[in-house]
């Protein structure tokens, strides 16, 4: 199937204001677009593109007075099958684990693994280790949070949403991903799009989503305690430590959003 994605984000600011973005498709995708992504800034100003230590592409701007526009499409081709599910994935001992992963054990900006490892224990101490545990962890994360866009709040973090039981996307994959990483799972925050596409469409415009993955066996799976069911077309923005590591706008001075649009939908053909 083919996947048509795209974007449109206007801040206002009283003076020049240097940014950092974070709105291209991750490189990991790259050869599944369709043509070539357009990201532009209007008024045109120059966007210099780098890759971040995660491996995520950047862009560095400085915003005019007055403020900018970011619009954005692709079209992407996908599989169209669900997310991958192996019951039979394994946890490998912390001590045999790749050195580069050991970041995704230990506490984050949103992720206060010091304040949940006695939940997580208590919990989780009786499962089974590997990909059993972690759908035990998405299962509770999902029952225990109740979603909703007023619940939204940039400073919320893992333990907050544990005590408030409230909260949206990126809410959900803190606190699983922070319980996984008691468990001594390594576990990252994903950012992306992902439509309605093979579910019912929901009656809220769309945004961009929040999930997490694993690594088992060797290799990372996608999970999300918010929806907690395969899904179809995620496609990959950004990865990192948690949401700190992959926002989209990072501005150096004040700026006012006034416009965020979304679109991520199926392209029929005939």
């Amino acid at each position: 199937m083919q996947i048509k994605v795209g974007f449109e984000i206007t801040y206002t600011a009283p003076q020049p204001t240097p940014m950092v973005i974070m709105l291209s498709i991750h490189p990991s995708r790259y050869a599944d677009i369709v043509g070539t992504q357009h990201i532009i800034a209007e008024p045109d100003v120059p966007i210099g593109l780098y890759r971040d230590s995660f491996g995520n592409v950047c862009g560095r701007l400085v915003a005019p007075a007055g403020g900018v526009t970011f619009r954005g499409r692709a079209l992407v081709r996908d599989s169209g099958l669900p997310d991958v599910i192996n019951p039979s994935a394994e946890q490998a001992p912390i001590e045999q684990l790749p050195d580069e992963l050991l970041l995704y054990l230990m506490p984050s900006r949103y992720c206060e693994t010091d304040k949940l490892t006695d939940v997580a224990w208590s919990l989780f101490g009786n499962t089974q280790p590997g990909w059993a545990r972690v759908q035990a962890i998405t299962d509770f994360v999902h029952e225990h949070v109740a979603f909703g866009y007023q619940h939204a709040h940039h400073m919320k973090s893992a333990h907050d949403v544990y005590e408030s039981r409230a909260g949206v996307c990126r809410d959900f994959a803190h606190l699983a991903l922070t319980l996984c990483r008691c468990m001594g799972i390594p576990a990252r925050y994903c950012t992306g799009y992902l439509g309605d596409i093979g579910v019912p469409p929901e009656p809220v415009p769309m945004d961009f989503s929040g999930w997490f993955e694993v690594y088992l066996s060797g290799q990372w799976y996608t999970f999300d305690a918010r929806h907690n069911v395969p899904r179809i077309g995620r496609i990959l923005m950004a990865t990192g430590r948690d949401a700190a590591d992959v926002a989209l706008t990072t501005s150096f001075g004040r700026m006012t959003l006034m416009k965020f649009v979304v679109v991520t939908d199926e392209v029929v053909a005939g």
